[in-house]
């Protein structure tokens, strides 16, 4: 009998060393599929398929929820998420209100939450949201640097009135008042209005050197329409938010000369070749046009792929401490993002740190201007009005 019950506790033990050595690294992942934010969404999504199945000889469970560029449906995936699923990481959302709106749950539930879309993250032990998009502040002190090049000296801002919105309004008043550019005007829209006579209008009364345009995706395109069917004839500004091929396919000719602040890989053929960060841009963009042809990678797509990187850095660090699905992983993982260095994605160069959640530097950023249809490299001046 005693002989029995040894082998049953031997047996036992086999068996739970095998669940161990074959546990399933489950990851959440809220996109918005549908609604306003599905420009951002879509390629997301797409760029999941060029994940393994596998990291770090880790089987990959992704679960992938549609939270309809709302709030509420952020909150509601990321509560399923953690409750239901029992997830080791949440990605996203795609947009800016709803990395917000997950933010606290991830927390609570002492999640890693790599979002999507750029939020400002105090850092911290109670903060567990580590954006894979270039800060705002970086970008608009970049932009602002780049105005000032260009000789302009007075600047309207038309941006969205949400998140997004509202972030670059702060910080770019910030990085104008460092660069002495004066803001003459500030005009706000809806992500989902279709027309802004109202507002170009009194943004071109005030007549500014140029126009700082901040809105996302495919809908930025839009607000630069109105201006020049009103006639604006001067330099245009965009953020990394505008960072699509469906800009230029919406907006056509209007676009042209258009300005912005990117990620490395809208642009991967042309970055230094001695650039850490080029051959995983080129990774994405060749892997990612070869499923959906050329000229159709994205900014926001790129995030899902990087979100890979990441983790195939620090999965392996974390799984020496602990199996996937048990709360000691999910605070390994948080502790090797926070000590891994140097992390190249597409985007730039992470270095996340206990106090810095946000983690990159300039290297994440190039200035682009859209000429003949295309995103291009440039350093050049804008055209004055």
């Amino acid at each position: 009998m005693l002989n029995h019950f040894r082998r049953l506790g031997v047996a036992a033990l086999l068996a739970a060393a095998a669940a161990a050595a074959h546990a399933e690294l489950t990851i959440g992942v809220s996109l918005s599929l549908t609604g306003p934010l599905s420009s951002l969404g879509l390629p997301q999504k797409a760029s999941l398929a060029l994940w393994p199945e596998r990291i770090a000889g880790e089987p990959v469970k992704l679960i992938v929820l549609d939270d309809a560029s709302d709030t509420t449906g952020a909150v509601r995936n990321a509560r399923k998420f953690v409750d239901e699923n029992k997830v080791d990481l949440i990605l996203g959302s795609s947009g800016v209100p709803g990395v917000f709106a997950i933010a606290p749950v991830a927390a609570e539930a002492k999640t890693v939450q790599l979002a999507f879309a750029p939020a400002p993250r105090p850092g911290g032990a109670t903060d567990w949201t580590f954006p894979l998009a270039q800060p705002v502040p970086l970008m608009a002190d970049v932009l602002a640097s780049r105005m000032v090049a260009d000789k302009v000296r007075r600047v309207a801002f038309l941006g969205w009135s949400e998140g997004y919105g509202e972030m670059w309004l702060q910080a770019f008043t910030a990085s104008a008042r460092k660069a002495g550019l004066e803001i003459v005007a500030t005009e706000r829209f809806a992500p989902m209005d279709t027309a802004i006579t109202a507002q170009a209008l009194k943004v071109m009364a005030a007549k500014p050197d140029a126009v700082l345009l901040v809105a996302a995706g495919s809908a930025a395109a839009m607000p630069q329409i109105n201006l020049k069917e009103r006639g604006w004839r001067g330099p245009v500004y965009h953020t990394h938010g505008s960072g699509s091929p469906d800009l230029v396919r919406v907006g056509g000719k209007a676009m042209e000369g258009a300005i912005l602040p990117a990620g490395p890989v809208l642009v991967a053929e042309q970055l230094d070749p001695g650039s850490p960060i080029r051959p995983v841009a080129l990774d994405y963009v060749t892997r990612f046009e070869k499923l959906h042809g050329a000229n159709s990678r994205t900014q926001f797509g790129a995030h899902a792929f990087d979100a890979l990187k990441v983790l195939e850095r620090i999965v392996p660090v974390a799984a020496k401490r602990a199996r996937p699905g048990s709360a000691a992983f999910r605070q390994a993982l948080r502790d090797a993002l926070e000590s891994e260095k140097e992390i190249a994605v597409s985007h730039g160069v992470l270095n996340y740190t206990p106090a810095d959640h946000l983690g990159f530097d300039p290297r994440g950023v190039v200035m682009l201007r859209i000429d003949q249809g295309s995103f291009r490299l440039d350093s050049g001046a804008a055209p004055k009005p």
